[in-house]
């Protein structure tokens, strides 16, 4: 079978397009035609070994699928540890949800890592309280267009998304941030970007901040929060380190920093339950709006990575393994 294998770590030209042997389905495991791969941020984390797990080589990369069993059955949207890039996976069954009729297979893509990553972030981790302002980090990027709806569709009573182009805050605002704000902001000094946050909130500290970039920004939006604020950390973007956070900066306000990591819902799977189950009829009901990002060929995986990297997508980037 067609798949996208790394035997060593580096850029997206480690990603190569092979052939090779169809996966065996462990104990408990089914097979599964892919018909859509989903892309994540945090998969050119793996293909660096930069993650927050150490990576082992070879390796398909990709951690969802949308798919039929092999030996016949309805459409599911997975996830898994590794192997997503490819057009055929073996999963656990418990690890899939069946994909409603109307839904696409961006659409549930989208829903089941990066949705329920927004949906655990707000509830699980912020415990996100009705007329809290909520900054959402990268507001036009998979995990944040999402948040940005379900903040709003939660009661949040002031919802402000950063976005790195004018293009990229216009569609922010389209799915509901009533303010946005330029993170370039954070490049030079935090405390503009800490200005900024405030003013886009009317003057006022924030509630809560859901960040994934760290560095300036991270440093930033913690000094934004008003007291008892919470922001919940789920990415690395930046790739450069983050300040250790001090007690006492925390005692000063009574503010809280919370690490959120999917993974560990994977042990848990009524947690991904919980998230998915709500969120894949809201999408079949149009109630919440999943954006796709840009359906590329398994043959044009790198480009798929670099797009991603350079920050010139928004919404869900997926892979056509027939391609």
């Amino acid at each position: 079978m067609r798949a996208v294998q790394i035997t060593r770590f580096g850029g997206p030209e480690v990603l190569d397009v092979v052939d090779i042997p169809e996966p065996e389905a462990g104990p408990g495991q089914k097979l599964y035609d892919v018909s859509t791969a989903g892309v994540n941020f945090a998969d050119t984390h793996q293909t660096e070994d930069s993650y927050l797990a150490p990576q082992q080589l070879p390796q398909i990369p990709g951690a969802e699928f949308v798919g039929t069993p092999v030996d016949g059955g309805p459409r599911v949207v997975g996830l898994l540890a590794s192997g997503g890039y490819a057009e055929r996976v073996a999963a656990h069954p418990r690890m899939t949800w069946p994909v409603p009729d109307g839904v696409t297979d961006e659409q549930a893509l989208a829903v089941v890592l990066q949705g329920a990553t927004a949906w655990h972030l707000l509830r699980t981790s912020a415990h996100l309280a009705e007329g809290e302002s909520v900054v959402v980090i990268a507001g036009a990027g998979g995990v944040g267009s999402l948040a940005v709806q379900l903040a709003k569709r939660w009661g949040a009573g002031r919802v402000i998304a950063t976005a790195s182009s004018a293009e990229k805050r216009g569609l922010a605002e389209e799915l509901g941030a009533d303010a946005t704000v330029d993170p370039a902001l954070a490049d030079d000094d935090p405390k503009t970007f800490t200005a900024a946050l405030r003013e886009a909130n009317g003057g006022s500290p924030v509630d809560v901040v859901l960040e994934m970039t760290g560095g300036n920004v991270f440093s930033g939006s913690l000094s934004a929060l008003a007291p008892f604020g919470r922001l919940v950390t789920y990415g690395m973007a930046a790739r450069q380190e983050t300040k250790p956070v001090p007690p006492g900066a925390l005692l000063q306000r009574s503010r809280a920093v919370v690490g959120f990591w999917l993974a560990h819902c994977f042990t848990r799977p009524q947690m991904l339950d919980d998230a998915v189950g709500e969120l894949l009829p809201l999408v079949a009901e149009g109630l919440l709006k999943p954006v796709a990002g840009g359906r590329y060929p398994l043959s044009a995986v790198r480009e798929a990575h670099q797009d991603l990297l350079a920050r010139r997508t928004t919404g869900k980037l997926v892979l056509d393994p027939t391609r």
